[in-house]
């Protein structure tokens, strides 16, 4: 399986940013890691041997980012302000920095964004954000209102990276047609305890006719075999 390591400077979040590319050719796959997680996580827990087979037949390509969670919602000791901010400034670090690298080594067009927890909320955001980039999206037991975060603060960058309030008071009759043609899906589990925010997202998906699929697992499902399991599924196309 082919493996890159990329590193520089980022001039959006004015730091070094590290990221792993996985596959040759394919679908682009924008990876996001748990919260605080690191650009190897997804290589550590062994979510690339689930998608040995579509990586190797160069179906999908994964560009499995670096987080800087800690700087933004999990830190707690910045002002919620400046921590949406700082999410702000990495979303431009991933339009400006990573899908251009994406573009120069691959030419496919459709792009996927996918995570797990927290990483769910970022592929979830992003997408939502920018419809006209991705043409699919899984989210796998993720968290969707960062009001927890910010111990209820919702105004500026908090709330325009907050699905489930921004979703309420889309009205854009473009945008809402652009959101209609990503391929939606949303992963939870009965027993998963931040379930109740994949059916607060996926009911203000309904609001809006937007379609999506939400599948709900037996059991918690909120850990890696069952990630393993769910990517395989729902990105590797294998059951």
């Amino acid at each position: 399986m082919h493996r890159d390591y990329r590193k520089w400077h980022s001039p959006a979040l004015h730091r070094e940013m590290e990221l792993l590319i996985f596959g040759h050719a394919g679908a682009r796959v924008l990876v996001f890691p748990t919260s605080k997680g690191k650009y190897y996580e997804w290589e550590d827990r062994k979510m690339m041997d689930a998608l040995w087979e579509p990586l190797e037949r160069g179906f999908i390509q994964l560009y499995c980012v670096d987080s800087v969670d800690a700087e933004s919602w999990y830190n707690w000791g910045a002002h919620p302000g400046y921590r949406g901010w700082r999410q702000t400034e990495y979303e431009n670090y991933l339009l400006h920095e990573v899908l251009p690298l994406s573009w120069h080594l691959n030419p496919n067009p459709f792009l996927i964004t996918t995570g797990a927890s927290f990483g769910a909320y970022h592929a979830v955001d992003f997408a939502l954000r920018h419809p006209e980039l991705v043409g699919r999206v899984l989210g796998m037991s993720g968290f969707y209102n960062v009001e927890n975060w910010t111990d209820g603060y919702r105004e500026g960058e908090v709330y325009y990276h907050s699905p489930c309030l921004y979703l309420k008071n889309e009205w854009d009759s473009q945008r809402i047609e652009q959101l209609r043609k990503i391929d939606l899906i949303l992963t939870t589990a009965w027993d998963d305890p931040i379930r109740y925010s994949t059916d607060a997202l996926s009911q203000a998906l309904w609001d809006k006719n937007i379609w999506h699929a939400k599948r709900v697992w037996d059991g918690w499902a909120h850990d890696w075999p069952w990630w393993q399991k769910q990517i395989k599924l729902y990105l590797g196309g294998h059951d």
